[in-house]
């Protein structure tokens, strides 16, 4: 698994083949923020200009900002494929399943595999780039709007409804709150082993308050 883009496993269409020119746009995209978050995690995000990034990367400034239009989004493009993977986890369940089954089975094979998006990971390039991301006040605020689409997309592959948005919002809050739990708890000094029990059974609890205030819509 990549820990800079850990994709979902329930995702077909991500898994489709890409054009030549899809897949060198993918890898500019991240040789472009690896080489950003390389300078933000040595010298700190609000001390990087966009033109040393540029200049790490060896591309323009204006090329640069076609593909990153804010410096924000340089260290949040590891987060770019997890903005639609509930979404994604949804289209792709089983035949039957209902899709808080389908997000709850793939929050908890994510804790297994210590998948970065779920917290419970202490690979130390991971503790360094959350370190940096929930440390940079600019980094926080831009990652609201990386929620608010996840949300979006979650809404429209449950239906599109008012009542789809609602829950929608709902479990986005709950894999965001497990996560944030998860890394705080790391970030003390446990490790992803002996959390994985405690990560395990908030995460079913969490799911468990789902099923009950959601029951009959989803």
């Amino acid at each position: 698994m990549s820990v800079e883009k850990a994709r979902s496993d329930g995702s077909a269409d991500r898994d489709a083949p890409m054009s030549l020119r899809e897949r060198k746009k993918q890898l500019t995209y991240q040789a472009v923020s690896d080489a950003a978050i390389g300078l933000f995690l040595r010298r700190g995000f609000d001390k990087v200009s966009v033109a040393e990034v540029a200049a790490a990367a060896d591309i323009s400034k204006p090329t640069l900002f076609r593909y990153f239009p804010a410096k924000e989004d340089l260290a949040l493009h590891r987060f770019a494929d997890h903005e639609d993977e509930a979404a994604r986890v949804v289209a792709a369940r089983p035949p039957g399943t209902t899709p808080l089954a389908a997000l709850r089975t793939h929050f908890l094979d994510g804790l297994e595999r210590r998948d970065p998006i779920t917290g419970l990971c202490d690979a130390p390039e991971v503790l360094a780039y959350h370190a940096l991301l929930y440390g940079t006040p600019a980094l926080v605020a831009r990652l609201h709007g990386y929620l608010s689409r996840s949300e979006d997309a979650l809404a429209r592959a449950l239906g599109g409804r008012a009542p789809d948005r609602l829950a929608a919002g709902q479990i986005i809050a709950v894999q965001r709150i497990l996560a944030s739990e998860n890394w705080r708890r790391i970030n003390e000094g446990a490790t992803a082993d002996e959390l994985y029990g405690e990560a395990v059974e908030a995460a079913e609890g969490g799911f468990a308050q789902l099923r009950s205030g959601l029951e009959g819509s989803l």
